[in-house]
C-alpha cells in the first residue's frame, strides 16, 4: 500500500480521467444503441453501464497493481456496433451469447495461443499499428477546431506552453483551459446530471444456436481482432512486457461474471491505455501503472454512480473531448512512428500497416487495425521470403 501511495502522483490521477472520460463519451451511444437493440428496459440500460463499470473497473485496477504495469481494460466497442445491428435474438439469448464469448476469451488467455501470435509480430509493425490507431484522434483535435475554434486553439497553446515550462502537467493544464473556455461559452451541460446509484438486473441467461453463431462467435472474433490486438501492441510499442495471457483471461473471466447484468464482453484497451503509458502519466515509465490503477477507480466510480457520472461525462463538449485525446497521445503518436520507420527493413511493412489502420477500412465486421496487421504481414512475407537454392 505504501509503495501505491508513493508511486501516485497528480499527473497519473489526471491521465487516468482523461482515458475514462476519452473512452467512455467515444462510445457510451453505441452501447445504449446495443441495449435497445436487444430490447432492454431502462432498468436493464442502466444496469449495462453498472456491469460495464465495475467489470473494466475491477480489472483494470487489479491488472495494474498486480503487475506495476499500465493494463487498461475497455468494452469492446465493435462488439456494440456488432449488437447493435442484430435483430431476432431476445435479451436472454444474447445474455447467453455473452456468456460463451466470455468463455472464448477465457480460453484463449489461458491455453496462450493469443501471446504466441503476438510474439511473431515484429516491434514495427505493433508501433505502426499503434501509430495508426492513434493518429485517428490527432486528426479529429484538428478538425475539432472547425467547430470550436477558440476552445481547441486555447487549449493546443496551452499544450505547446506547458511541454515548454511544466511538461508533467500539460495534459491536466489542457483540460483546465478547455473546462474555463466550456464554461465561458456556456457549454457544459451540468444540468443532465441526475444523483442516483446504478442498479444490477439480472437476466437468466438461454442458449440457442441461433445466438451462438450470430452473436457469440462474431463478438469473440471483433473483441479479439480489433481491440485485443491492438490493445497488446500498444503494451508492446510502450516497451511494456505485460502478462498477455494472464491479462486476456481475466478480461474473459469479468465477461462470464457480468454477463447476466449487461457486461457483454471486455477486453484490453489500445487508445486510452496509451493515454496511461505516454510521459504525460508520469516521467517515469514505473510509476505509470498508477494511471490506468486511478482510471479502473474512476471507472468502479462509473458502475456505481451510474446515471450521476454518464450525464457528468457527457457534460463536456465533443471538441474538448477531441482536443484533450488528440493532444495527450502526440506523444505516443510520434514515438510510434518513430519506432516503426527506424528499421529499413521493416520500413515498408511498417508504413502500409500505419495506413491501412489509419484508413479505418473495416472487411466482415473487423476494423482497420486487424487488416493493418495483415498488411504489413504479406508486406515482410513478400520482401523476405527466401527461395530455395537451385541445386
Amino acid at each position: 500500500m505504501n509503495r501505491w501511495l508513493k508511486d501516485l502522483s497528480l499527473s497519473a490521477v489526471v491521465a487516468g480521467f482523461v482515458a475514462v472520460l476519452v473512452g467512455f463519451t467515444s462510445s457510451v451511444a453505441i452501447v445504449f444503441q446495443a441495449a435497445q437493440a436487444l430490447g432492454a428496459t431502462p432498468a436493464q440500460t442502466s444496469s449495462w453501464i453498472w456491469a460495464l463499470g465495475l467489470g473494466m473497473g475491477l480489472t483494470s485496477l487489479g491488472l495494474s497493481l498486480w503487475t506495476r504495469q499500465p493494463i487498461l481494460t475497455a468494452w469492446s466497442t465493435p462488439g456494440a456496433a456488432l449488437l447493435a445491428g442484430v435483430s431476432g435474438i431476445s435479451m436472454p439469448e444474447a445474455v447467453g451469447a455473452f456468456i460463451v464469448c466470455g468463455v472464448l476469451i477465457l480460453i484463449a488467455g489461458a491455453t496462450r495461443w493469443f501471446e504466441r501470435i503476438m510474439d511473431r509480430i515484429p516491434i514495427a509493425i505493433a508501433s505502426a499499428l499503434l501509430a495508426g490507431v492513434l493518429a485517428r484522434f490527432g486528426l479529429d483535435a484538428v478538425l475539432a477546431t472547425k467547430t470550436a475554434p477558440a476552445m481547441v486553439l486555447t487549449m493546443a497553446l496551452t499544450y505547446v506552453l506547458a511541454r515548454r515550462f511544466l511538461p508533467r502537467y500539460a495534459t491536466p493544464l489542457v483540460l483546465v483551459a478547455g473546462i474555463a473556455v466550456a464554461a465561458s461559452q456556456g457549454r457544459l451541460h451540468l444540468e443532465a446530471v441526475v444523483w442516483d446509484w446504478a442498479t444490477p438486473v439480472w437476466v437468466t441467461p438461454s442458449f440457442s444456436v441461433t445466438a451462438m453463431v450470430g452473436v457469440a462467435l462474431p463478438l469473440f472474433l471483433v473483441t479479439m481482432a480489433s481491440q485485443n490486438l491492438p490493445g497488446v501492441a500498444a503494451q508492446r510499442a510502450s516497451g511494456y512486457q505485460t502478462p498477455v495471457s494472464a491479462s486476456i483471461a481475466a478480461t474473459g473471466f469479468a465477461s462470464v461474471v457480468f454477463a447476466p447484468f449487461g457486461g457483454y464482453a471486455f477486453n484490453l484497451a489500445a487508445i486510452t491505455a496509451a493515454i496511461c503509458m505516454g510521459r504525460e502519466a508520469h516521467e517515469d515509465p514505473a510509476r505509470r501503472y498508477m494511471a490506468s490503477a486511478m482510471a479502473g477507480v474512476f471507472y468502479l466510480a462509473i458502475g456505481l454512480a451510474g446515471g450521476a457520472v454518464v450525464g457528468l461525462l457527457t457534460a463536456f463538449p465533443r471538441e474538448l473531448i477531441a482536443a484533450v485525446a488528440g493532444l495527450a497521445l502526440l506523444g505516443t503518436i510520434a514515438g510510434g512512428l518513430s519506432a516503426a520507420l527506424k528499421d529499413e527493413h521493416h520500413r515498408d511493412a511498417a508504413i502500409l500497416t500505419f495506413l491501412v489502420t489509419l484508413s479505418g477500412l473495416s472487411l466482415l465486421g473487423i476494423g482497420s487495425a486487424f487488416w493493418g496487421v495483415v498488411a504489413g504481414a504479406v508486406s515482410l512475407l513478400v520482401q523476405h521470403f527466401r527461395t530455395a537454392p537451385r541445386p
